[in-house]
């Protein structure tokens, strides 16, 4: 990933504020920001079936399904990274626990990502170490675009669990409390080009 805006860092606050008036979304990692791409059919047919099973389970809970357009802070403490994932997860019970900015999840649950080529070194390694230092996510799912395969991470105490799930598996995500075959994910893009 090169960044895009500018070769010098930029403060996060700086990041925000030109990303409230920009066409084009960007992520931030620790003062660099980088552009990001299109995605393909597959890729938003996937996103899409995912927010639409997730907001159907998760109505009138007081949690919220964000696709695409919402940014998470992510990295540890002495780090500023906000990125946009696919879909995420996040649940409040108390109107005291409303997000101080609008454009940023801070609390996420569960983080999904639909890999793409270009970018799925980037979020098996760079995003996966920067999420699961988020103290509140509890899973992180990568969900493979051309094979019906998903990877889940879950949270375990101070580690991360893998389990690796194919067709003709049973996908459970504790975090929201939700049971389906894999292959439920898959039906929207079964023989999409």
């Amino acid at each position: 990933m090169q960044p895009l805006m500018t070769t010098y860092p930029i403060t996060a606050s700086e990041y925000l504020e030109s990303e409230k008036l920009s066409e084009v979304k960007h992520e931030f990692v620790n003062g660099y920001v980088y552009a990001m791409g299109g995605a393909s059919r597959r890729h938003n047919l996937l996103t899409m079936t995912l927010a639409r099973l997730l907001g159907n389970h998760l109505q009138a809970t007081g949690c919220q399904v964000f696709a695409s357009d919402m940014k998470v802070r992510a990295g540890g403490k002495n780090d500023a990274m906000f990125f946009y994932p696919d879909v995420m997860v996040a649940c409040r019970h108390t109107s005291d626990e409303t997000p101080k900015d609008p454009y940023v999840e801070e609390s996420p649950k569960l983080i999904i990502e639909v890999l793409s080529p270009s970018t799925e070194q980037h979020d098996r390694l760079g995003k996966l170490a920067a999420y699961t230092q988020i103290p509140t996510l509890e899973e992180y799912l990568l969900v493979d675009q051309q094979d019906m395969l998903v990877d889940l991470y879950r949270r375990s105490g101070e580690q991360w669990q893998l389990t690796q799930l194919k067709n003709g598996d049973q996908l459970v995500l504790d975090s929201v409390a939700l049971e389906l075959p894999v292959v439920d994910i898959y039906w929207d893009v079964i023989g999409v080009v």
